[in-house]
């Protein structure tokens, strides 16, 4: 696995998938904070282009750094540059997902000429200040109401909306992040547990990590080409605000995956494939 140093010394590694030729997209994930291998292949992606998917400090093969305050969100902007200039590119084409989307779009904000594309897939939108509503990710889970596990995961999610949130409302609520709650969907939700880094994923968002109407300006300068995917049916970024997130930029693109919940290249590999792999060409 390739190594390469933050500005700091960290020691962090990435992967590379694909054996076709061209520049690598850079893939950050989300967690936050998490072992990059959930990616799996982004369903058939690599086939497309080659991804390079970025272990992030303290995750994965990467190492834990000294500062555990560098775990906060906007002082990895300097891993992912650190990660460019080690590829010696001029542009990096990014895809994030999830949490890692509010590291892609600080990066972008604060090096807007060295982003060629930014795919954003089912993203948070901490960084930019966007909030959901509980009713929102009401409204979103009725579209599973006639699931067998429905019932009880609706109750739980009521909990949390309702700021009565503990660990079993959430393990409850598992079934709603995918398309399917299938065999497939049991096991990469199981394998999760022990790929992130609470400690991390603690610091990820810190105080000072964002400053939303920066962020917000800056993005609305960006001139590289933005696609924001969306799932149909994902609770944690709901179309509306996956919407709002996409109005931010000067001509970003939304996509709505039929049917998708989080994991969107799990639950049809193909229709993200057809989408993201035209994206980034």
């Amino acid at each position: 696995m390739p190594i390469f140093a933050a500005p700091d010394g960290t020691q962090l590694a990435y992967r590379v998938l694909g054996d076709g030729g061209g520049t690598p997209v850079v893939c950050l994930p989300g967690g936050p904070m998490q072992d990059s291998a959930y990616f799996g292949d982004l369903g058939g992606l690599a086939a497309r282009r080659p991804l390079l998917l970025l272990d992030l400090r303290g995750t994965g093969r990467s190492a834990v750094p000294e500062d555990r305050s560098s775990y906060r969100c906007d002082r990895l902007v300097a891993d992912v540059e650190a990660l460019r200039v080690h590829l010696g590119l001029e542009r990096l084409d990014l895809l994030a997902h999830s949490g890692g989307t509010n590291l892609a779009v600080l990066y972008a904000a604060l090096h807007p000429e060295r982003v060629g594309r930014l795919a954003l897939i089912t993203p948070s939108v901490m960084a930019v200040g966007i909030a959901v509503d509980g009713s929102v990710r009401r409204e979103t889970a009725l579209l599973r109401r006639d699931e067998p596990w429905f019932p009880e995961a609706f109750a739980a999610l009521e909990e949390i909306v309702g700021g009565r949130a503990t660990a079993e409302a959430f393990e409850a609520i598992a079934p709603f992040a995918y398309g399917r709650w299938d065999e497939a969907a049991r096991a990469h939700r199981a394998a999760e547990d022990g790929q992130r880094n609470d400690e991390a994923a603690a610091a990820f968002g810190a105080e000072g990590a964002y400053d939303p109407e920066g962020t917000r300006a800056a993005l609305a300068r960006l001139e590289c080409p933005v696609l924001v995917l969306a799932g149909e049916a994902d609770l944690n970024s709901p179309t509306p605000a996956m919407a709002e997130l996409a109005k931010l930029f000067p001509g970003a693109e939304l996509v709505v995956q039929p049917g998708a919940a989080h994991f969107p290249w799990l639950d049809d590999p193909a229709a993200f494939v057809a989408a993201t792999g035209s994206f980034i060409g």
